[in-house]
C-alpha cells in the first residue's frame, strides 16, 4: 500500500510538472522590433514591426518569410491583421500614416489608407470579422481619431468630428502592442489610453481607470475583454500598463473587471513591471507580457505568477484554435506553451 500511495504522489507530482507553463523561442536576430502579431489559426501567425518588417509563417513558427516592404523601409509597423495564409492588413502609426494590404502572402502590398495630417500617430486595428474593422490613434484637435472598414480593409471612413471622443489634456494612446482596443460587441468597440489621465472608453461612456498615470510615460497599454455569456452585461475585461520607463515597477499596472467596466479590481498579486499587453487564453487563464518579464494567471486576473523574465512586446491566441504566441525585439517570436 505505501508503494501505491508513493507511486501516485509521484505520478501527481509528475503531471503537475509536465503542466506548468513554459516560453518557447521560436526564431530570433531580426533587426526589428515586434509589436504587431495576429494569430489567425494553430499554425498560421504573422508579425509586424519596425524598419518595414513583415513576417508569416504557415506552419506554428518552424519556418518563416520575412519581407522588407518596399517603399516602407523605414516605416513601423506597429500592428497586423491577418484573415488566413494570403490575406494581411498592416498599419504604419507615423505621420504620414499608412495602412496596407496583402493578398498574395506578403510579397505585394497596396495602400488602402493614408493620412498627412499633421500630428497623425495611428495606435491600433480591431477586426470584428473579415468585413468589419476599427483603427484608433492619438487624440488631433483634442479629440480621439478613430477610422472604420466595412469591407475588408478595402477602404477606410475617419469617423465625422461630432462622434469622436474628447481627449484631456496630454492623454493619447500606446501603439505598444497593437491591443488597446478590443471588440466588445458586435458593433462595439472598448478601448483605452494613457499619459496624464488614463481612461476606458465604451461607447460614449468614459471611465476613468485607476491605473498608474500622470506622465507621458504611463497608464493604460492593453485591454483584452472575455464573454462570460451571462445576462446583464456579460463581459469581463483586464487592462495592464504601469510606466514604460520604470518597467520594473508593478504599482497599480493591472485591473480587472467583472461587470463590463463598471468597477476595476487589482490583483491581490499583479503582474511584475510594466506590461504591454494581455490576452485571455480561457476566462480563468492569462497571460500578459511587457519588456522585462512575461506573467500568467490561472484565477482570471486575481493573482499573478512569473513565468519568464525575458522581454516581450505582445502576446495573443488563435482566433480559430488554442495556439498563443509571443513576439518582441530583436525579431524574437515565442509560443506559450502549457
Amino acid at each position: 500500500m505505501k508503494k501505491l500511495c508513493f507511486l501516485l504522489s509521484f505520478l501527481v507530482a509528475l503531471t503537475s510538472f509536465a503542466q506548468t507553463p513554459k516560453i518557447e523561442a521560436l526564431t530570433s536576430g531580426k533587426k526589428t522590433s515586434l509589436r504587431g502579431l495576429s494569430v489567425v489559426t494553430d499554425n498560421v501567425l504573422w508579425v509586424s514591426g519596425s524598419n518595414g518588417t513583415v513576417g508569416t509563417s504557415l506552419n506554428g513558427g518552424k519556418d518563416w518569410k520575412w519581407f522588407q516592404v518596399k517603399g516602407f523601409e523605414k516605416a513601423d509597423f506597429r500592428d497586423i491583421e491577418a484573415f488566413d495564409g494570403a490575406t494581411a492588413i498592416v498599419m504604419s502609426v507615423d505621420t504620414p500614416a499608412y495602412i496596407l494590404r496583402t493578398t498574395d502572402g506578403g510579397y505585394n502590398w497596396k495602400v488602402v489608407y493614408e493620412n498627412h495630417k499633421p500630428g497623425m500617430f495611428l495606435d491600433a486595428m480591431e477586426f470584428w470579422n473579415s468585413e468589419s474593422g476599427i483603427v484608433v490613434g492619438d487624440p488631433i484637435d483634442g479629440k480621439i481619431f478613430i477610422a472604420r472598414t466595412f469591407d475588408g480593409g478595402y477602404s477606410w471612413k475617419e469617423l465625422p468630428e461630432q462622434y469622436k471622443p474628447k481627449a484631456e489634456k496630454d492623454e493619447a494612446c500606446f501603439a505598444a502592442s497593437g491591443t488597446n482596443v478590443r471588440a466588445l460587441d458586435r458593433d462595439e468597440a472598448v478601448f483605452v489610453t494613457g499619459g496624464a489621465s488614463s481612461n476606458v472608453f465604451i461607447r460614449a461612456d468614459k471611465i476613468r481607470l485607476p491605473i498608474v498615470q500622470g506622465k507621458e510615460t504611463t497608464g493604460a497599454n492593453s485591454i483584452a475583454v472575455w464573454d462570460n455569456k451571462k445576462e446583464n452585461g456579460g463581459k469581463k475585461m483586464i487592462v495592464v500598463g504601469g510606466d514604460f520607463s520604470k518597467d520594473s515597477s508593478s504599482l497599480n499596472n493591472c485591473f480587472y473587471s467583472n461587470n463590463r467596466g463598471k468597477s476595476w479590481t487589482a490583483p491581490k498579486a499583479p503582474p511584475h513591471g510594466y506590461k504591454s499587453c494581455v490576452e485571455y487564453i480561457t476566462e480563468k487563464h492569462l497571460v500578459t507580457c511587457g519588456t522585462s518579464s512575461v506573467d500568467y494567471s490561472t484565477d482570471g486576473g486575481e493573482t499573478w505568477s512569473l513565468l519568464s523574465k525575458e522581454g516581450y512586446h505582445v502576446v495573443r491566441k488563435a482566433k480559430d484554435g488554442t495556439a498563443v504566441y509571443l513576439a518582441g525585439s530583436n525579431g524574437k517570436v515565442a509560443k506559450f506553451v502549457e
